[in-house]
């Protein structure tokens, strides 16, 4: 990457970082402290806490697809200040339904698939991969500081203080993105991260896809639905003040990104993806149930710990196989859709953990979970393992079907070629292809920009 590429890189993952964290912030700690609101009750907590997610399910693919008429920028701008607005409105809430209206205006400023849009435009196809990690990064990081910052930042500057740092963290975006991140006059249509009316059917039909992306939206389901409950109970149940929900919070992370890397590489590296992913789908279900069963606080931690094991590693790997299946150029559809998915299951998560918890118990929201993860874990194991191959994308010159119809003959003659797609409206190449077998030279005479 160059000078100005980097700039932009960081820039837009400190977007989503501040972003994500003005989201999650609140994650551990408001089922606790939205209790003295008026009317609040545990199913309208728990709407407060995921509502946030069925407006940005609903608007975040609408948004990326007005930026290619009106601009990347006025439309994350707009959401930046959607999402201000609805953090005043948090910070200023004395009823648990002006809260949960706060929430839903923070939600509505779905920039999450303009901003790769926009990432798209300022990086060159071979860096594309690299600034996406960068961003994905980003957000794997604002969920693990949310948790553990949470509790503290909690107790320095209470729930309406946390929500006016929301509202620093927009404005700080909004900084970067006026003055950091370049202007583009241009917004190219890339396929490989604009969702495509076109191809949203068949991604919406295939089977493989759809188990991923329900995968992802029972993950953060359950996620939204245990934090309705876990920040109570680590209080009367454990007694534990929810200054040190942190310390827990702090030693629980670490402990799962250290025991998580050797499920990655085996994954990853050493072509176990399906047994990974049918593991710990079945270690979610068994220490969720093992949550209730828990007496002991370090035995809760020990269960908290190996869910998100499990959890991490499904966050890290589904966009990776995702990635793999999608049809060939159309990446970005298929990860609209899943994105899609993610944030109506913290819809889904928050509003029905509240109910259970509500009208039911504890006990039961926990063996739901459970029992419903390992119900999956059974449909996982009859799913076919995904191949081993990537996405790649470079600039070609074609702009007759000739010229195409030639270049895709070509380039399905190389070894470890498994599949073209060739836009002319792009003047792009997307090919899926097995790295290992990949004729990297006879692909480099073709196309002397891959590197």
């Amino acid at each position: 990457m160059d000078v100005i590429e980097r700039r932009s890189v960081l820039a837009l993952a400190m977007v989503y970082l501040f972003r994500m964290l003005g989201l999650f912030l609140i994650m551990p700690v408001i089922s606790v402290a939205a209790d003295g609101l008026d009317g609040a009750d545990a199913a309208l907590i728990g709407a407060a806490i995921g509502i946030y997610g069925f407006t940005q399910a609903t608007l975040q693919i609408p948004m990326g697809m007005m930026s290619d008429k009106v601009g990347r920028k006025r439309v994350i701008i707009f959401g930046l200040v959607l999402f201000a607005l609805g953090s005043v409105i948090c910070a200023n809430a004395d009823s648990i339904m002006s809260l949960i209206f706060g929430r839903a205006i923070q939600g509505a400023g779905a920039i999450a698939s303009t901003l790769m849009a926009l990432l798209s435009d300022v990086t060159k196809e071979q860096n594309r991969t690299k600034a996406m990690a960068s961003v994905g990064i980003s957000i794997g990081a604002s969920f693990m500081l949310s948790l553990i910052l949470g509790p503290v930042l909690f107790e320095w500057l209470g729930l309406s203080g946390l929500f006016y740092l929301s509202f620093a963290f927009s404005i700080i975006g909004m900084a970067l993105i006026i003055w950091v991140v370049p202007n583009q006059t241009q917004h190219a249509f890339r396929r490989d991260t604009t969702p495509s009316l076109t191809a949203l059917g068949g991604v919406l039909k295939d089977a493989r896809l759809r188990f991923l992306n329900i995968s992802i939206l029972l993950l953060h389901a359950s996620l939204t639905a245990l934090f309705v409950a876990i920040p109570s109970l680590l209080i009367h149940r454990y007694g534990l003040s929810l200054g040190k929900h942190s310390i827990l919070y702090l030693l629980v992370m670490g402990g799962a990104f250290i025991l998580m890397l050797p499920l990655i590489i085996a994954a990853e590296g050493k072509g176990k993806m399906k047994q990974v992913l049918t593991l710990v789908i079945a270690i979610i279900g068994l220490t969720t149930i093992l949550m209730e069963w828990s007496s002991q606080l370090w035995l809760f931690a020990v269960a908290v710990c190996l869910f998100f094991v499990a959890f991490n590693t499904l966050e890290a790997t589904l966009p990776s196989v995702i990635s793999k299946l999608a049809p060939v150029g159309y990446r970005g559809t298929a990860m609209g859709v899943f994105s899609t998915h993610q944030f109506m299951g913290a819809f889904i998560g928050g509003a029905g953990g509240g109910w259970l918890l509500q009208h039911t118990s504890v006990a039961m929201l926990f063996t739901v979970i459970g029992c419903v993860w390992l119900a999956w874990a059974l449909v996982s194991a009859m799913q076919p393992a995904p191949q081993p191959v990537s996405s790649m994308a470079f600039s070609v010159a074609a702009h007759s079907a000739q010229d195409v119809q030639q270049l895709t003959q070509q380039l399905m003659e190389i070894q470890g070629v498994e599949d073209v797609q060739i836009f002319t409206d792009e003047q792009t190449a997307y090919l899926k292809v097995n790295k290992k077998q990949l004729d990297k030279e006879a692909l480099q005479r073709i196309a002397p920009q891959v590197k």
